[in-house]
């Protein structure tokens, strides 16, 4: 068995503060911003939903349920974390006859707050945003003043875009399905869940060339050869590499290591892409609760929290959160 170091390295230093995390759901709270209203009309029914401690396909599967659906009929943007408090929106294809009673949803840890027609399902993305209120508990530094200058800068000038641990599975268990596709020659029936395993394994080698830039001091700048204004990293697959030829001898140094998962997920018929090294949150704030520390900040779609997290404390937390 491989093991995967999922401790990438840090932008600001090493930590001087720890801090409890995720004692309770309501320490972590996620709020869906779409980005659009649904239309009003269509053969679609979009479901705003707040939930607390349930898990995103968990909920999709009750829909199903209510509604006599196959699953692939419900749509949602992206999974939520289990262990929070969070409101997000869910589609469910309903083109002729009566709706059902939606209230019957509604449980302790579900809440339905609205129902409208939309004309589209909603898929992986479709959102725009994410809005978290984060709560640190009993947190434990020094110098109080010093982690505020390091929270200041965080919210200014932004964190490595690193893809959070929830995206490889409890203790990297999907990074272990990934190897057993793209070396092993495992094989899915699930496609849906194939999928997650190869998300996983390109957000890994993404977070090799990440680290590499961090460890480098220019994860944050534009180097000679990028295609756009801001600094990017791979998301591997088929085609020419979308820089020029310098930086993309670099990249592909970084994963010389990791040859052989390039090469699959070339075959499994990914295409190149690129993504942002840098996440800078919006709308950002901060304030202290006698010793709590909770954060408000808002992230675009595909950018983890976690990011954030990983360069203010070391957390300590019974849980184990796989996406």
């Amino acid at each position: 068995m491989i093991e995967f170091n999922l401790d990438f390295p840090r932008a600001y230093g090493e930590l001087t503060a720890t801090a409890i995390f995720r004692e309770q759901p309501e320490d972590f709270q996620v709020d869906e911003d779409l980005g659009f209203s649904p239309s009003g009309s269509g053969e679609h029914i979009l479901l705003h939903i707040r939930k607390r401690g349930e898990n995103t396909a968990w909920v999709a599967e009750k829909i199903a349920t209510l509604t006599g659906v196959a699953l692939n009929d419900v749509g949602y943007c992206g999974r939520k974390d289990r262990h929070a408090i969070t409101t997000q929106w869910f589609s469910v294809y309903l083109p002729k006859g009566a709706e059902p009673a939606w209230d019957e949803i509604n449980s302790e840890t579900i809440e339905l707050i609205s129902t409208s027609r939309h004309q589209q399902k909603l898929r992986r993305g479709d959102h725009r945003k994410n809005h978290f209120v984060i709560r640190l508990r009993d947190v434990k530094v020094d110098n109080r003043e010093v982690l505020q200058q390091k929270i200041e800068q965080i919210f200014s000038f932004g964190v490595p875009n690193y893809f959070g641990e929830q995206r490889f599975g409890r203790n990297g268990n999907n990074l272990q399905e990934a190897h057993a596709i793209l070396v092993g020659g495992k094989r899915y029936r699930d496609k849906q869940k194939r999928g997650l395993m190869l998300s996983a394994a390109r957000s890994f080698l993404f977070n090799q060339v990440l680290a590499a830039r961090v460890v480098a001091g220019n994860w944050s700048q534009s180097l000679e050869g990028e295609v756009e204004s801001f600094p990017t990293g791979p998301l591997w697959g088929r085609g020419r590499p979308l820089v020029t030829s310098r930086l993309a001898e670099f990249e592909q140094q970084i994963l010389s290591n990791w040859h052989d998962w390039c090469n699959g997920l070339e075959h499994a018929g990914l295409s190149q892409e690129r993504r942002s090294l840098q996440l800078i949150p919006h709308n950002a704030s901060y304030e202290w609760q006698g010793q709590h520390l909770q954060l408000s900040f808002s992230l675009e779609a595909g950018e983890f929290a976690t990011a954030v997290l990983h360069e203010l404390a070391n957390l300590q937390t019974t849980l184990t959160v796989a996406e």
